[in-house]
């Protein structure tokens, strides 16, 4: 969490989109900016709980994956409207599973869940295999930039994370032509995202709020 809201601050600096993908050291799970935290506590037992920078429901990562979009202010995705942003988003993932032989489709409709989680139900334009939601996002725009947190819960078939990485570069390179580098960490955006996760996201202090 730490890393991506450096990296939103920095987007102005880097000057270009930066595509993030990680994973979780030990089960956990993370919680939207403005969701409560008594609320979430209430109705989900893994630890840590910790606060997104952006929006949206609580997203269990006990098996998910997870990736990190940042744009700079500069960059057209920037200016979309928020709904547009995540059709963009979510018919990109749509298409890396399409290349790995995974038939999904989105979300034409809201499918009721469980309030305020994520994966219980599904928003218009989540991305569902089998009539059940298997990726979603969450939103964060500022004067930086704009920041899309993503999660996929694969579905029980023989699919790799690596395969489907590749499958994002991929489609990402043939449909608007990106050319991928590695992303390096210079010393300022190292430190920042130190700065961050110390005295900000490791505090229960800031995770409990609201």
């Amino acid at each position: 969490m730490a890393l991506d809201e450096a990296l939103l601050e920095a987007a102005p600096r880097l000057g270009r989109p930066a595509l993030r993908f990680y994973g979780w050291s030990e089960p956990a799970a993370s919680f939207g900016y403005f969701q409560s935290y008594a609320a979430v506590e209430r109705v989900c037992s893994l630890r840590p709980l910790v606060r997104r920078p952006t929006g949206g429901g609580l997203v269990r990562h006990d098996g998910d994956w997870t990736y990190s979009l940042i744009l700079p202010a500069s960059h057209s995705w920037h200016g979309l409207k928020a709904r547009d942003s995540y059709h963009r988003a979510h018919e990109w993932m749509q298409r890396a599973f399409a290349r790995l032989g995974l038939a999904t489709e989105l979300a034409r409709h809201a499918q009721p869940g469980a309030p305020g989680q994520c994966f219980a139900g599904a928003a218009p334009l989540d991305v569902l295999w089998d009539g059940r939601k298997i990726a979603g996002a969450a939103q964060r725009r500022t004067r930086h930039g704009l920041l899309i947190q993503g999660s996929v819960q694969p579905p029980p078939l023989d699919l790799r994370r690596a395969d489907w990485e590749a499958a994002v570069r991929a489609v990402a390179q043939a449909q608007w032509g990106v050319e991928w580098v590695p992303l390096a960490l210079d010393a300022a955006l190292a430190q920042r995202a130190d700065e961050l996760a110390r005295a900000k996201y490791a505090l229960p202090a800031y995770s409990q709020r609201r």
